[in-house]
């Protein structure tokens, strides 16, 4: 089966927003930002998971674009619990440029179906 670096960085990805979110609540005792940086963090996989089942072009391409705005929301989220200063600035960093690859190749992957013909 051909790998699919999207899925598997989105997995890891989660894996990590789970675990800052267990932070959040556990120690700083945060939890209106650490739930939405939860839902927003782990859907992107959840999306890519579908896309991978799409029954169309169009419908693989609509479950991408979904994933990528759910990147995008949990980016904003990451910087905001960073500048509330519920996180340190290394953690958050480090969370945000994984983020940001997994955005850029969500962003690549919609140039590519745009540009290609089936």
């Amino acid at each position: 089966m051909k790998e699919n670096i999207a899925l598997e960085k989105s997995y890891i990805f989660a894996l990590q927003i789970i675990q800052i979110y267990f932070y959040l609540t556990n120690e700083k005792k945060e939890y209106v930002l650490s739930k939405q940086l939860l839902k927003s963090g782990t859907s992107i996989g959840a999306n890519l998971e579908e896309a991978a089942g799409a029954q169309s072009r169009a419908d693989f391409v609509a479950k991408v674009h979904i994933a990528l705005k759910e990147a995008r929301e949990t980016d904003y989220w990451i910087r905001l619990i960073r500048d509330s200063k519920l996180l340190d600035d290394s953690r958050a960093e480090k969370l945000r440029e994984d983020c940001i690859v997994i955005m850029k190749i969500l962003t690549k992957t919609l140039i590519t179906c745009k540009t290609t013909k089936t």
